[in-house]
């Protein structure tokens, strides 16, 4: 092969090489950002995109939501109690050219200003606004995060606490706590209930008391109950036992009455004998 046909051959080389990296191709989900000689020459939409080989760099940059981890920090709440609290964050980029002008690692700028606003946002808070306004915690950190990363480009959508690590003292405590709030309540509960019994049983004693009758059907109601068990023991209500008192007594009014009569009518006997014999 002659000197020229490999000149031909390396020119053809040259050209492919050339080609391919003056051709760059903008995925839909992403922005280029043009340099030429290391000045901003603009922003390229998405698409077959030719630049300038050597003269021009262009930087694609993501527009896609990004979850960034918060890795767990310790630290000491409002009330002076430790714990381990781990978040996450989503961000997007909204302006590619500040993203990459104004900032030099996004992820790892955000990283650490997330990690340090997770810190003093929390740290403001006591251990059960923590707990029970995570909510109120989690938009917070989301504005603070927001208005500081606007100047790189960028948009914090999300924030959220993942996970809080109590010490285990902490969590005897809450766990005792907790308890004695339903042991309150189961007090509560049993307090209402008495009370309800007895104006219950109070209305239905009003009823009795109007009606005597009620009273004495209801202590036949009960022995009929115990008797069903086939007990052995017999429960006589406090009623029936006062009406067998009242009967015993009534009982020995009579036979006292009774002996007091019969003397009177042994004497009266003997007078008359007496009288017959004087008369003989």
């Amino acid at each position: 092969m002659n000197p020229s046909a490999w000149i031909l051959i390396l020119i053809i080389v040259l050209v492919l090489i050339l080609l391919a990296t003056a051709v760059k191709v903008v995925k839909q989900y992403e922005k280029g950002v043009l340099f030429r000689f290391g000045r901003l020459k603009g922003t390229r939409e998405p698409g077959l995109r030719v630049i300038i080989p050597v003269v021009d760099v262009l930087h694609r940059i993501s527009l896609r939501i990004v979850t960034m981890p918060i890795q767990s920090q310790g630290i000491i709440t409002k009330d002076n109690v430790s714990v381990d609290v781990a978040a996450v964050a989503y961000f997007r980029v909204v302006d590619a050219v500040k993203s990459v002008i104004e900032i030099e690692n996004v992820t790892a700028a955000i990283n650490q200003i997330a990690q340090t606003t997770l810190r003093n946002v929390v740290g403001q808070h006591a251990l059960d606004e923590i707990l029970a306004e995570t909510d109120r915690i989690n938009e917070g950190i989301r504005l603070i995060l927001d208005r500081t990363t606007t100047e790189w480009g960028l948009q914090i959508t999300l924030v959220e606490l993942r996970d809080i690590q109590l010490p285990e003292t902490m969590k005897r405590a809450m766990a005792r706590q907790a308890e004695a709030e339903r042991e309150k309540r189961s007090k509560i509960i049993n307090a209402e209930g008495e009370r309800l019994a007895a104006s219950k049983l109070g209305d239905a004693s009003d009823v009795m008391m109007a009606h005597p009758l009620a009273l004495q059907l209801r202590n036949l109601q009960t022995l009929v109950e115990l008797g069903v068990d086939k007990n052995t023991t017999v429960v006589f209500p406090a009623p029936l036992m006062s009406t067998i008192g009242e009967l015993g007594t009534f009982l020995a009014r009579e036979e006292a009455a009774a002996a007091t009569n019969a003397p009177s009518a042994g004497g009266g006997d003997g007078t008359d004998g007496t009288r017959a014999r004087a008369q003989g």
